[in-house]
């Protein structure tokens, strides 16, 4: 182990780890963040969808309306990067989108097929209410893990994630128990995880055209922890994702 300028402790490679780097190949595969594209595709249908169910608009030719642009730019996008995420190596994106692109997807075909009159609507009908509020149940459940996993990252991160898990919540509890004050507080709490995430993406994007931090997010910067043992790890310095050839 050495100290840098910074105080920061950095691996001195191992004679067998030199041996190792000196032959392994490793062809580079990067990928622009994929917080950028998910989550201002999760923002624009949050919205969208979170206004008509805290009763800004809506009739009922909407569902007609919704469910392309929800499959589309929540599910579609969402799902993309999800699979982007998840090549990157990052676990909680992947995580995030995979699951919200994959709700945004049902969600949107249930509205196509709501407006051809072969399911009936929530709105209106108990029974479909019921079975529609057990989606943000498992939604709820596997967002709040992953907004304790974004604590780690930054806070910005972690309020969308935690605005989405009580969003989704409150709507669980809603449509479960028939409550529609406690639906509007659910879609109002959506519209807020929409405008973090907004300002979440806006940053990332901006830092990564300037080459700077331009928004604060509250990132964290974690140090390595007292006694931790030292890896050796073979991968392009910068954290490229990459396919390493030769070991």
């Amino acid at each position: 182990m050495s100290t840098d300028a910074n105080g920061y402790s950095r691996t001195v490679d191992a004679p067998e780890c030199s041996c190792l780097r000196d032959h392994t190949t490793i062809a580079l595969s990067p990928v622009a963040a994929p917080y950028v594209l998910g989550l201002f595709g999760f923002a624009a249908a949050t919205f969208m969808v979170a206004a008509n169910l805290g009763g800004w608009y809506g009739n009922a030719e909407t569902p007609l309306v919704l469910f392309p642009f929800a499959l589309a730019a929540g599910g579609i996008a969402q799902l993309l990067a999800g699979m982007w995420a998840h090549r990157a190596g990052h676990a909680v994106a992947a995580a995030m989108h995979g699951t919200w692109g994959s709700f945004w997807m049902g969600y949107g075909m249930y509205n196509l097929l709501i407006a051809l009159g072969v399911l009936p609507a929530a709105a209106t009908d108990p029974t479909a209410a019921c079975a529609f509020g057990f989606w943000f149940v498992v939604l709820a459940a596997i967002t709040w893990v992953g907004a304790i996993a974004a604590a780690v990252e930054n806070v910005a991160l972690t309020a969308v994630l935690g605005t989405l898990a009580a969003g989704s919540t409150l709507l669980a509890i809603a449509l479960l128990g028939g409550v529609p004050v406690v639906q509007t507080i659910g879609a109002y709490a959506l519209l807020v995880s929409a405008a973090l995430a907004w300002y979440l993406t806006a940053a990332i994007m901006l830092e990564a055209s300037a080459k700077r931090a331009v928004l604060p997010v509250g990132q964290r910067r974690t140090a390595p922890l007292p006694g931790a043992v030292p890896r050796n790890l073979i991968q392009y310095e910068a954290g490229e994702p990459g396919v390493k050839f030769g070991q």
